[in-house]
């Protein structure tokens, strides 16, 4: 019996397998977020939102159906940071730490599971590369804690709730999760531009690509005696960071022009340019907010659901069809209309399978995100469409956004939901590969033909 268990378990491919990973994280901390420690005294939640809980906080997204300032204890915030924490830098990245730790060497298995979970091409490099991401990360986090906390001093009566509000900033930030423990996001800091700076830093460093943290690191600290050698950043780096500044700037550009006559309407030109910069930092992946954004108007809510859609970077904490899936679907588009079969930037040439895998994952994640709208629309006629619309893009792109009408969906809604926030998290890469299987060589191939389209 345990002999065929361990044989299907071995020949199942790395996706099925990091799936399986993220599931047992789900129902583990479905166990954690229904021990009696993580609630405030008198609170009780219901079965069907601690799963809703559970998969939003292993996903990063943020999404909750009640106020976590008014449910949790302080035992449960740091529970949530620990999840975080395991959801963020990727279920594989936590388990080599640990086989680390322990002294137990990383095999071929393990290191394709890796490679699997962090979008990597390669089986060398792989565990010196996660080694590196949990240093990075870590160290962020701690140090943005130490900056919030010390901030927070102005805000908090003793330099532990300072301290705790700081650390909790600092990881929802970096890991990008958009929850709170103020009961009203980053509202309370809206005239702090320091916090604001601050947050929207640890939001790019989540968001932007682990790859892209470890090659800056490497150009800043080399040795010495490279000094003369030319440091070439990798495509994936030029890309990815080129393409998230680009949208950065789009989106900031956007809201100002669409809330200049709206909501920024008489507030000072800073002020306007800080709530327009965070909410186009937040749309990446972050779901944090200084405002109010149910008062936004129609074009605002569309750009932003349309950021949340592209999300973050891949092999970073954010979900969505991720910056470099949007960059080359725009390459392609532009070099197609140019007549160009080979698309070429920063003097390298694409291949191929990567340009087909960037529209195959836009078009499936389309196609999802267009159903699990028409279904919420059966399942609750309340919300209106644009509401509906921003929350299915926020929570496959694991962002956390919402116009406050998660509570009120009912149980199917809220299955969508999880489903949404889940494979954002896998990423669609390996979703493609659970639901398609095993590559297989064909023996025989047919005719070629034409097909008209367009």
């Amino acid at each position: 019996m345990w002999g065929k268990v361990r044989n299907w378990l071995e020949n199942l491919s790395p996706a099925k397998v990091i799936t399986g990973y993220y599931l047992l994280a789900v129902t583990i901390s479905i166990l954690l977020f229904s021990l009696p420690a993580v609630f405030k005294p008198g609170v009780h939640v219901s079965f069907i939102d601690t799963v809703f809980t559970a998969v939003t906080v292993v996903s990063d997204t943020g999404l909750t159906v009640f106020n976590i300032s008014e449910t949790y204890s302080v035992f449960g915030y740091f529970v949530i940071m620990i999840v975080l924490q395991f959801a963020g830098l990727g279920i594989m990245a936590i388990n080599t730490f640990f086989w680390i730790l322990i002294g137990k060497k990383v095999g071929l298995r393990e290191r394709r599971l890796i490679m699997v979970d962090h979008n990597q091409f390669a089986l060398s490099g792989l565990v010196q590369m996660v080694k590196e991401i949990l240093k990075i990360i870590f160290l962020i986090e701690i140090l943005g804690g130490i900056i919030l906390g010390l901030h927070f001093l102005n805000y908090y009566p003793t330099w532990k709730d300072a301290f705790l509000h700081g650390l909790f900033a600092s990881v929802t930030a970096t890991t990008n999760a958009g929850m709170d423990i103020t009961g009203e996001s980053l509202a309370p800091y809206a005239g702090d531009y320091f916090v604001q700076i601050i947050t929207i830093i640890l939001i790019i460093l989540g968001a932007i690509g682990f790859p892209v943290l470890i090659e800056v690191k490497e150009y800043l600290f080399r040795r010495k005696t490279d000094n003369n050698l030319p440091f070439r950043f990798s495509l994936f780096t030029k890309l990815s960071t080129l393409t998230y500044g680009i949208l950065l700037v789009i989106g900031t550009v956007l809201i100002l022009l669409f809330e200049c006559q709206h909501y920024f309407k008489g507030l000072s030109w800073h002020k306007s340019f800080f709530y327009a910069f965070f909410q186009a930092a937040t749309t990446r992946s972050a779901g944090l907010t200084t405002m109010d954004i149910t008062e936004f108007t129609m074009p605002t809510l569309l750009v932003m659901s349309i950021f949340m859609f592209i999300g973050g970077s891949p092999t970073s904490v954010g979900g969505g069809i991720r910056t470099t899936t949007f960059a080359l679907n725009i390459l392609f588009i532009y070099h197609f209309a140019k007549g160009n079969r080979n698309i070429k930037v920063f003097n390298r040439e694409l291949h191929q399978e990567d340009i087909l895998k960037s529209l195959a994952i836009t078009m499936l994640a389309t196609i999802m995100c267009f159903i699990s709208v028409v279904a919420i629309s059966v399942f609750d006629t309340k919300p209106h469409l644009i509401e509906i619309v921003l929350e299915v893009c926020s929570a496959f792109g694991t962002v956390g956004l919402s116009m406050g009408i998660t509570p009120d969906l009912s149980i199917y809604s809220k299955c969508i939901l999880m489903i949404l926030m889940f494979v954002g998290r896998i990423g669609l890469t390996s979703f493609l590969f659970i639901i398609g299987g095993q590559t297989k060589k064909t023996k025989y191939q047919y005719p070629k033909e034409r097909v008209i389209t367009g």
